[in-house]
């Protein structure tokens, strides 16, 4: 029996050895299995780790959340091809606004309108119209002329539900041309002068007009916007201007975005509403010591913080007796409009975003390239020089110019003004407007109007002419003026123009 202890004792121990290495390798295996299956969901897109979901790299807005693929996916398989900047592939993953259906019904409120005058082509018209759409914008008024007024583009335009095409005919000119703004001081010191002056005037007869169209459709709102410019609604409840504009208190009159410029960092860009995320924040939306304080680095040699204008845009309630009063605000014949300036959402200006912006804007300006003579053409200083180095300089001196002057390849520079908050990344536009792309809105479209466009003919724009006759006599059936019934003792403030935003003098008069 004493022989038979030291057996039962070993027997004992390598059964608790055997237990616990058991227990060991479940409590090994438990984590790597728990681990391994929490992979298994994230990964088929059951799962959103909370780490990425929060962290600096991950950029989601409302709705976004089950969005299949990243934003950095998105621009890495976005085609920098001239033929893929309408095309599609087969990914429909952008459940934001389902299914991109588009017949708004008439319960829809506010209602809003957007008025432009363009000669752009459908690479940029359709995917600035389209994300307005998702936006909540319902009814575009379009100015059009040359490209813009081709049949290839008008009529496919023509197509699309709740877009009005203007052309720029004779009868419209005799009928603007009968304008009472002609006989009125605001806009008098733009009258008769070449190039960015004539088109300031052109746009502000254009929104007469389609305020007493937005009048006729019922609109609640109008917006003045070019088609390089988007509103990015930050600040509202959902990333949406309808629901930026519900907000707004009704003895608000006039709503003004600040404007953001983009800031390119490659100069082979093609579609710059998809391939643009970084922008220069508006002097409005920046503390002033941060602004005064990296003035000059975030200039980087050109003559404004801003390349053109930073004055913004505005959006005006739809009412008695408004007019415009240039191209980036609104004004009322009978009262000082009250208008709130908007601490978040912007306009976000694309520009310059293309190295061909350089000679496009050249071969629409017949001036002298002198420093005196621009100066009758432009009215802000980078424009002149823009517009100078195009008419002056060979290819490769273009390029050269512009990489120095608008794209910004020093990395270093960049995350420092980004750091500041001077800089800032935006990726919403992009991600709207490559699921448009890849979804097929934009083909579609195109594929429905081509009955349309196969039974064209020349007879659809022998009416068209130069915008160069505004001004001049002619009868009209109907004018503004009669519309909105506008009393002669009515108030004139002068147009505002595109301005600069402010400079370092500015430090002096702040203090």
């Amino acid at each position: 029996m004493a022989g038979s202890r030291p057996t039962t004792s070993i027997s004992q121990t390598s059964s608790a050895n055997v237990f616990t290495s058991r227990l060991l390798l479940l409590l090994t295996l438990l984590p790597l299995t728990l681990a391994a299956f929490a992979f298994l969901l994230q990964w088929r897109g059951g799962l959103t780790d909370p780490i990425t979901r929060w962290s600096p790299d991950h950029h989601e807005f409302p709705g976004m959340e089950s969005t299949s693929g990243s934003i950095k996916d998105t621009v890495r398989n976005s085609g920098s091809g001239c033929t893929d900047l309408l095309g599609q592939s087969h990914s429909l993953s952008f459940p934001y606004f389902r299914d991109w259906k588009f017949g708004f019904g008439s319960d829809l409120k506010p209602k809003i309108c957007i008025t432009t005058s363009t000669s752009a082509g459908l690479e940029q018209t359709l995917p600035w119209i389209f994300y307005h759409k998702v936006m909540g914008v319902s009814t575009f008024f379009l100015f059009v002329e040359g490209k813009a007024a081709s049949p290839t583009v008008s009529k496919v335009l023509e197509t699309i539900p709740g877009v009005k095409v203007i052309y720029r005919t004779r009868e419209l000119e005799e009928q603007q041309a009968k304008s009472r703004i002609w006989n009125e001081t605001w806009l008098a010191s733009f009258f008769y002068k070449p190039c960015n002056y004539e088109l300031f005037v052109k746009q502000s007869l254009n929104m007469e007009m389609a305020i007493v169209m937005a009048r006729e459709a019922g609109m609640d709102w109008i917006i003045h916007l070019d088609t390089d410019e988007l509103i990015h609604p930050a600040g509202a409840r959902e990333y949406s201007l309808r629901q930026l504009l519900l907000d707004v208190p009704g003895n608000v009159d006039m709503v003004i975005f600040p404007n953001y410029e983009s800031s390119v960092e490659r100069d082979d860009i093609k579609a710059p509403f998809s391939e643009v995320s970084m922008f220069k924040k508006n002097y409005d939306h920046l503390p002033k010591d941060v602004y005064f304080g990296n003035y000059k680095e975030a200039t980087r040699g050109n003559p404004n913080y801003f390349l053109t204008y930073g004055n913004g845009k505005s959006a005006a309630r739809i009412q008695d007796h408004l007019r415009p009063n240039g191209a980036h605000r609104w004004h009322n014949y009978m009262k000082t409009p009250n208008e709130v300036k908007l601490e978040e959402a912007a306009v976000l200006h694309y520009t310059y975003p293309k190295f061909s912006d350089l000679t496009s804007r050249r071969d629409r300006c017949g001036c002298k390239p002198t420093k005196e003579d621009v100066k009758r053409c432009f009215m802000l200083e980078f424009d002149r020089a823009a517009f100078i180095i195009a008419s002056t300089a060979t290819e490769e001196e273009m390029l050269h110019w512009y990489r120095e002057r608008i794209v910004w390849t020093d990395k270093a520079l960049n995350l420092k003004i980004l750091r500041k908050g001077i800089l800032t990344r935006i990726y919403a536009p992009m991600v709207i407007v490559q699921r448009l792309r890849e979804t097929g809105v934009f083909t579609s479209v195109i594929a429905s109007a081509q009955k349309v466009l196969s039974s064209v003919t020349n007879s659809s724009t022998a009416g068209v002419t130069s915008s160069s006759k505004i001004g001049h006599d002619g009868e009209s059936k109907a004018t503004a003026r009669r519309v909105l019934q506008i009393p002669d003792n009515a108030s004139f403030s002068s147009a505002i123009p595109p301005l600069s935003p402010p400079g370092l003098e500015g430090i002096y008069m702040e203090m």
